[in-house]
C-alpha cells in the first residue's frame, strides 16, 4: 500500500471531511458481493489504514470475514494497530499465518507490543512465530515490563550516536545504516555506558555544519522517562512539556527505547475516552461490542443507580403527608432535584476533568470549591427567583414561592460542594473519580433536593 496515496476524498469538507466516502463504501461491498478481488484492492489502495479499520469496524461480522479472505495479501500490518480493539482478535483469526505474518513484519516494536497485549495466547504466539528472532526478542522484552507502563509502550528501534561525534559523523551513520526506524524525530546522544545525555531534532542536524559537535546543538530541554513509568504519566509529561520523543532507560539509566509523540497522544485520547465513558457509567464499551458484553458493563452502574433512587425515595415516603396535603409539591418537587443533578455533573464534570490533567491540586483545591460554591449559590438566587414567580402563579401560593426558591438555592450550593468536593476526595483514597463520582453526586442532589424542599414546605406550609 503506498503512502503517496493515502489521503481522505478531497471533495469532502466540513465535518464530513474525514469520514469514509459512502460511494466507495458501498462500491466496495458490491465488488465483494460479486467477488471481484482486482476491483476490491483498486478501491482500497488509496485508503489510510485508518480509514480502512473503520470500514472493517462498520460493516457487519459476516462481511467483514469476506473482506478479509478476499483483500488476502493486500492486508497492511498498520490497519491492525488501528482497529478497535474488540474486534481486532476477530479480524486476525480470520487472516492466513503468511498474510498475518507479513503484516506484522512491518510493524514497529511498539506497536506489535500493543497488538499482542489484548489478545488471547494462541494469537500471541502466533505473531511472535510471525516475527524475526530479533524482533521476537525485542517484543518479548518489552512485554516483560508491567502493563500500561512505558516499556510497553516504547520502541525499541532508536537512533543513538556517541557524545563525541560531530554532525558529519551522525549524517554518514544514518545513510550508511541499512535499516532506520519508519519514525523517529531525534538522535539520542548517549555516553559510553548508553547513558542518554541528551537529544538532537533531525532539523537542527540537517541545518548544522558537519564539523560542528553534537553537544554543541543538543536540545536545552530534555526529558528521560524511566521504562516502568505508568503510561498516563508519560502522556502528561508530553503534554505539558510539549515533547516530541523522549527515551526511555532502565533501572540502571540506560537506554531500552524511546516513545514518540504519536503513541503518547493515543495514551492521552484513550485517557480522555475512558473518563468520558466511566463518567456515563458505561466502562470501556464501543459500538463493536456484542449485546451480552454491552449489557455486562451497564448493569452494575444502573445497579447502583437504582439502589441511590430508592434512597431518595425513602426520603420522600417521610414527607407523605405533607406531600398529600399539597398535591402541588408533587408537581414542583422533581425540578428542585434535576436542577440539582444537572449543576452537580457540572462541576464534577470540571472536577474529574481537571483532575486528570493535573490542574486541580492541592494548592488550589480550596479556591476551585469556593468557586464552585459561590456559582451555585448565584444561579440559585437567579432560578429561585424565576421558580418563585412560576409556583406563584402556577398555584397562587406566594410561601410556596418561597419554599421552592429556598431549596432551589440550597440545593446548588450543595451541588457545586458536592461536585467538586467528592472527586478529589475519591482521587486522594485511590478511587478513579470519573467511575464512581456519579453516582454519589446524584445521590446528594437528589436527597439533599428532597428533604429541603419538603422539609422546608412542611414547616412553612402546614
Amino acid at each position: 500500500m503506498t503512502t503517496g496515496e493515502d489521503t481522505p476524498d478531497v471533495e469532502a469538507t466540513g465535518e464530513d471531511a474525514y469520514e469514509l466516502d459512502r460511494k466507495r463504501v458501498a462500491q466496495i461491498l458490491f465488488a465483494l458481493d460479486r467477488d471481484e478481488r482486482e476491483t476490491l484492492v483498486e478501491l482500497m489502495e488509496p485508503l489510510h489504514p485508518a480509514d480502512i479499520a473503520d470500514l472493517l469496524e462498520q460493516i457487519n461480522a459476516f462481511d467483514r470475514g469476506r473482506l478479509i479472505r478476499l483483500y488476502d495479501k493486500e492486508f497492511d500490518g498498520d490497519i491492525l494497530s488501528e482497529l478497535d480493539e474488540s474486534i481486532r482478535e476477530e479480524v486476525i483469526a480470520a487472516l492466513t499465518p503468511q498474510v498475518l505474518a507479513d503484516a506484522v513484519r512491518d510493524l514497529d516494536s511498539d506497536d506489535v507490543v500493543d497488538l499482542l497485549e489484548d489478545l488471547e495466547e494462541p494469537q500471541q504466539e502466533a505473531i511472535l512465530d510471525a516475527l524475526e528472532d530479533s524482533d521476537r526478542v525485542a517484543v518479548e522484552q518489552s512485554l516483560a515490563y508491567p502493563e500500561n507502563s512505558a516499556g510497553r509502550l516504547m520502541q525499541r528501534e532508536v537512533v543513538t550516536a556517541p557524545e563525541h561525534w560531530s554532525v558529519g559523523q551522525v549524517i554518514d551513520h544514518m545513510r550508511e545504516a541499512e535499516e532506520l526506524p519508519e519514525q523517529f524525530y531525534h538522535v539520542v546522544i548517549v555516553d559510553p555506558r548508553m547513558h542518554p545525555v541528551g537529544q538532537v531534532t533531525l532539523g537542527r542536524l540537517m541545518s548544522s555544519r558537519r564539523t560542528l559537535p553534537l553537544l554543541e546543538i543538543m536540545e536545552e530541554t530534555f526529558q528521560v522517562i524511566p521504562a516502568d513509568q505508568d503510561e498516563e504519566d508519560v502522556a502528561y509529561a508530553f503534554n505539558q512539556y510539549h515533547l516530541i520523543s523522549a527515551p526511555v532507560v532502565d533501572g540502571d539509566g540506560r537506554l531500552v527505547g524511546a516513545i514518540t509523540i504519536d503513541d503518547a497522544m493515543v495514551v492521552l485520547d484513550e485517557e480522555h475516552e475512558e473518563d468520558i465513558l466511566r463518567l456515563a457509567g458505561v466502562g470501556d464499551g464501543s459500538l463493536s461490542d456484542k449485546v451480552s458484553e454491552t449489557t455486562k458493563q451497564r448493569f452494575p452502574w444502573l445497579a447502583v443507580n437504582l439502589v441511590t433512587a430508592i434512597f431518595a425515595s425513602l426520603v420522600i415516603a417521610q414527607f407523605e403527608a405533607t406531600i398529600a396535603q399539597f398535591v402541588a409539591l408533587a408537581v414542583l418537587m422533581p425540578i428542585v432535584a434535576s436542577m440539582g443533578g444537572n449543576a452537580g455533573t457540572q462541576s464534577l464534570t470540571v472536577a474529574v476533568r481537571s483532575l486528570a490533567t493535573r490542574d486541580l491540586t492541592g494548592a488550589n483545591v480550596w479556591r476551585v470549591i469556593r468557586r464552585e460554591v459561590l456559582v451555585g449559590l448565584i444561579n440559585g438566587v437567579i432560578f429561585a427567583v424565576v421558580m418563585g414567580i412560576i409556583g406563584v402563579i402556577w398555584f397562587g401560593t406566594p410561601m410556596l414561592g418561597v419554599v421552592i426558591g429556598a431549596a432551589m438555592v440550597i440545593n446548588l450550593v450543595v451541588a457545586g460542594l458536592a461536585g467538586t468536593v467528592i472527586p478529589v476526595i475519591l482521587d486522594r483514597i485511590g478511587v478513579d473519580p470519573a467511575l464512581a463520582s456519579g453516582a454519589f453526586v446524584t445521590t446528594v442532589t437528589d436527597v439533599v433536593g428532597f428533604f429541603a424542599f419538603l422539609g422546608l414546605a412542611g414547616a412553612i406550609l402546614l
